[in-house]
């Protein structure tokens, strides 16, 4: 492995947008090899290999070539990451590659460049959605500079005291009720950066494979931040369990 340019295969299944991509490098010093992303009614089980066979096909690479193989944590649809993750760790295993794993939000976030407060906003259904604050560094990169959420859109909202720049498909979802919140102090990001991107990814993970922080193949786990809905309705029936 080049020290200074790993080959990142990366995967992104966290929201209905399917995204696969070759990257090498960082995002300092990085380049976008072949990506492919896609939203429609076909599940990411029925595309994700078949992409991935097609990116290595067509850049003429073999998993000789690949360092490591990045995938989405999340926040974000519980299917859709539980889908990415069984196919990362499968491929990672197979190859006997380095699996890393990457935040959701975090990636969103790398693509603004801004001087102003970063939010990167996901649609967590149930009319709530995940979100996180970023700035960007002296250094040219955005950073976060808080824990990752989940809560209504009118509660961030509150949390916004300085202009910020939003970004995720939640930023579309509750774009009128954050402008009509916040008035100028909100803005929107361009219309191209809302839906994740795997090449984001895969220079956030190229990062990481150099500072040697892997996510271990047994114990990787999506980050869901909150239960999902089967494990709600466990719960519900072991509370009426005991207290019956």
């Amino acid at each position: 492995m080049d020290r200074r340019s790993p080959l990142i295969l990366s995967i992104d299944t966290a929201t209905p947008c399917s995204s696969v991509a070759l990257t090498i490098g960082t995002r300092q010093e990085g380049k976008v090899i072949a990506a492919f992303s896609l939203t429609g009614k076909v599940t990411h089980s029925r595309r994700l290999l078949s992409v991935i066979d097609l990116l290595m096909a067509e850049t003429s690479r073999t998993w000789q070539d690949i360092d490591g193989i990045a995938i989405s944590l999340g926040p974000g649809s519980f299917t859709g990451l539980r889908i990415g993750m069984a196919t990362a760790k499968g491929l990672a295993a197979a190859a006997g590659k380095f699996l890393v794993g990457i935040s959701t939000l975090d990636a969103l976030a790398s693509k603004c460049v801004s001087d102003k407060l970063i939010c990167a906003v996901l649609d967590a259904r149930k009319k709530e959605v995940y979100a996180a604050f970023y700035r960007l560094g002296d250094d040219g990169l955005v950073a976060r500079v808080s824990e990752q959420a989940v809560l209504p859109p009118q509660e961030l909202a509150a949390l916004v005291t300085e202009p910020v720049v939003m970004v995720g498909d939640g930023a579309l979802v509750y774009g009128e009720l954050f402008q009509t919140l916040l008035g100028e102090r909100v803005a929107l990001a361009p219309a191209q950066l809302h839906e994740p991107s795997a090449a984001s990814l895969g220079f956030l993970a190229g990062e990481k494979l150099l500072r040697g922080e892997l996510l271990n193949l047994a114990e990787g786990v999506p980050t869901y931040i909150r239960s999902s809905d089967a494990e709600l309705n466990l719960l519900k029936k072991n509370n009426t369990v005991v207290q019956g």
